[in-house]
């Protein structure tokens, strides 16, 4: 008889980041034994791809789910969420099935088909944060003023660690948050929502609308960025998760 692997945790990171961010999460699942695998989105991190939309971020999620054949926990940061939703889940070419069997939205965004980051977030209550302000406008994209990422992405971080990770960010093109989703995976697969309480870049309230959507919602009092701020509480909700 044949051994059913173990699952698989596979991170999408969000807006402005890459697969470095979550590097301090992914060494308390090794510590849990638990196997994960963090991917570049097109343009970001290591990506050598030009910046690309939703559209074309989600393809390059599907392209790696396509190459499983174990369970899969697919987790989604912020922007990434809209990425995980977008995913085609269904299986490759010689109609193998999804092997994703859970959702994990990470102070996430949750697009229903026909909604875009920027339509869904023009519905919901009026809301200011810290991000609104550090952004940049140019050329069809943002970038984050360094001056004031700390407190718009990683407020709850230890400052020592901040330096490293705003040197990494990138550009984000805005069709990634104009871009209409055309799936809405969370109607199929369970889900979690994970709310994070200090979160000075996706609104508290914002979110709450987005958890409604979920399965479960779980609640971490910390900033935007639970990875670096919270990895052992963030790896405990995935594992639980995992274990099921």
């Amino acid at each position: 008889m044949e051994a059913v692997a173990s699952p698989l945790v596979i991170l999408v990171h969000g807006a402005w980041h890459g697969a470095w961010c979550w590097a301090t999460l992914q060494r308390e699942l090794d510590l849990r034994g638990i196997p994960s695998l963090a991917i570049d989105l097109p343009g970001h991190g290591a990506s050598t791809e030009p910046l690309a939309d939703l559209a074309t971020d989600a393809a390059a999620v599907s392209a790696v789910l396509a190459k499983f054949r174990r369970p899969i926990v697919l987790v989604g940061h912020s922007y990434g969420g809209a990425v995980i939703s977008e995913a085609d889940l269904t299986g490759d070419d010689e109609g193998a099935g999804s092997t994703v069997f859970h959702l994990v939205y990470l102070a996430a965004f949750v697009l229903d088909a026909g909604e875009s980051v920027i339509s869904l977030t023009g519905t919901m209550p009026e809301a200011r944060t810290a991000l609104g302000a550090a952004m940049v406008i140019a050329d069809g994209s943002s970038t984050i003023d360094p001056e004031q990422a700390h407190g718009a992405l990683y407020n709850r971080c230890d400052p020592m660690m901040t330096p490293a990770s705003v040197a990494r960010l990138c550009p984000q093109p805005f069709a990634t948050f104009t871009q209409e989703a055309t799936r809405a995976s969370w109607r199929q697969i369970p889900s979690t929502y994970v709310r994070c309480l200090d979160d000075q870049a996706v609104a508290v309230a914002h979110q709450d609308v987005m958890a409604a959507r979920c399965g479960t919602v779980e609640t971490l009092n910390t900033d935007h960025s639970p990875f670096i701020s919270m990895p052992v509480e963030t790896a405990e909700i995935i594992a639980r998760i995992v274990r099921r």
